[in-house]
């Protein structure tokens, strides 16, 4: 009878937690968690724990949060633990070549995109800004350079053209966690795991998400608007400005109907809300957006026509 395996996992963000709980199985144990140390946020600054850190604490895994791995204390604490494989979900430290060998089994990490396409920090985010029409998960083997370990498995999802970051990391999440509890199990029986390298000439880079991206360029077609919206959404959130105050854009569509296309790219002045037919339109340089959900600046999120009440917004007369 084969034995049960220990692991170690790393993770931190909600994207980390199907995994995390779909590895402790009647064939393996996740015995200690590595997760980002806690952050104080709010007006009293109040110590804020990883969702990670929340579901260990939940199921009594004993929980490390170093500042970096590369001292030789936490080298030493995870010598200790005596571990059969590292499992890597969204981590967010960089793990040395020390550390990755004290794993007799290997090291795997779960990440958010069909590599080599979308190596680094925000694919799903970049997926959806490009116009993918796939996103997926692969299982890598960790290496020292960032996510160009060699692939195990993947799977892929169409994406929609209208899908969020938020919608595509929860679906993603969950076929990462199915996917990583297939290889343990596999680990645990001892069977062969074919691998795959990448195939440098595809590399692409998934650069951090920053609030400095957050501005909607009214200069761009409202296909590339569109996308730009579902990409940061829930973080940061995309926005305009309106009335000198930040407005939030949450949820946006392509116009399909001609009349109301024609109507209001008949408007002239950009960055202009309009109403038509009870429904809210933003004129672009090129074209308009249909507004579905937005944020006023201090408010809560609303719908187009609660917005459209609040607002004393210029209404388009019909011009034929």
């Amino acid at each position: 009878m084969n034995k049960i395996l220990k692991i170690i996992f790393a993770g931190t963000p909600e994207f980390s937690v199907p995994t995390l709980l779909a590895l402790n199985t009647a064939y393996s144990n996740v015995t200690y968690v590595l997760t980002q140390p806690d952050k104080k946020s709010g007006r009293g600054m109040k110590q804020l724990h990883s969702p990670v850190k929340k579901i260990a604490s939940s199921l009594k895994i004993p929980t490390f949060q170093p500042i970096s791995l590369k001292g030789n204390e936490i080298y030493e604490t995870l010598e200790a633990c005596n571990a059969d494989i590292l499992i890597v979900v969204a981590y967010g430290l960089i793990i040395p070549k020390k550390i990755l060998a004290l794993f007799p089994m290997g090291c795997y990490n779960v990440h958010a995109s069909l590599l080599p396409r979308w190596r680094g920090a925000a694919p799903i985010h970049r997926a959806i800004e490009s116009g993918d029409k796939a996103v997926g998960v692969t299982i890598m083997k960790v290496v020292e350079k960032l996510d160009a370990g060699p692939m195990l498995t993947s799977k892929s999802i169409a994406l929609g053209k209208n899908m969020t970051t938020g919608e595509v990391t929860k679906s993603l999440a969950d076929i990462g966690a199915e996917l990583m509890s297939q290889i343990v199990f596999s680990l645990q029986k001892k069977e062969t795991i074919s691998i795959v390298e990448q195939n440098e000439s595809l590399v692409t880079y998934a650069e951090k998400i920053s609030k400095t991206e957050a501005r909607i360029n009214m200069s761009y077609s409202p296909e590339i608007i569109i996308r730009k919206i579902n990409s940061l959404n829930p973080y940061p959130g995309a926005s305009i400005i309106f009335r000198e105050k930040i407005l939030k854009i949450w949820g946006a569509k392509l116009i399909e109907n001609k009349d109301e296309k024609k109507q209001v790219n008949k408007q002239i002045n950009i960055g202009n809300l309009y109403t038509y037919n009870e429904e809210l339109f933003l004129k672009l340089g090129n074209g308009a957006i249909k507004i579905m959900e937005l944020q006023p600046e201090g408010k809560n999120k609303m719908d187009a026509k609660s917005f459209i009440r609040g607002y004393k917004i210029i209404k388009i007369e019909k011009i034929n």
